[in-house]
């Protein structure tokens, strides 16, 4: 289902609101997400550093988490908007595309800064076509 203008306002703003909140005092990319879940909640997570890289947490997982400890294992994703700080493309990661499709179908929509501070939107399928899915 298509998101309205004011769905993409909303989240779009709410994953601003969330980038403000990021910790990120080692690349200083401040990044925001929030998540539109089929209830039609919307849940946000920013990323957080930490000094061994490989520890860090994107803005989508930590959004994902926050998600599923407040609702539940069986929350459905229906869109994901991500923001940042220095309002530079930025699209989800490869981690977070495999993470947000085990919540979401391959339909679900895909928010983010593109080129010149442009809005972009696409599906997860899109971003991720050849999903890993056991279930």
């Amino acid at each position: 289902m298509p998101l309205t203008q004011t769905q993409i306002e909303h989240l779009t703003h709410a994953a601003a609101q969330a980038a403000e909140n990021a910790y990120a005092p080692y690349s200083n990319f401040f990044v925001g997400a929030a998540l539109l879940l089929s209830t039609g909640e919307i849940v946000t997570g920013c990323n957080v550093e930490n000094a061994s890289y490989r520890l860090t947490t994107c803005a989508e997982q930590t959004a994902i988490a926050a998600a599923v400890a407040t609702h539940g294992p069986a929350i459905r994703i229906h869109a994901v908007a991500v923001a940042n700080r220095a309002a530079t493309p930025c699209q989800p990661c490869g981690a977070c595309r495999q993470t947000i499709a085990e919540f979401a179908s391959p339909e679900a929509i895909i928010l983010y800064p593109g080129p010149n501070g442009a809005q972009q939107q696409c599906t997860l399928a899109d971003l991720l076509p050849a999903t890993f899915k056991l279930l």
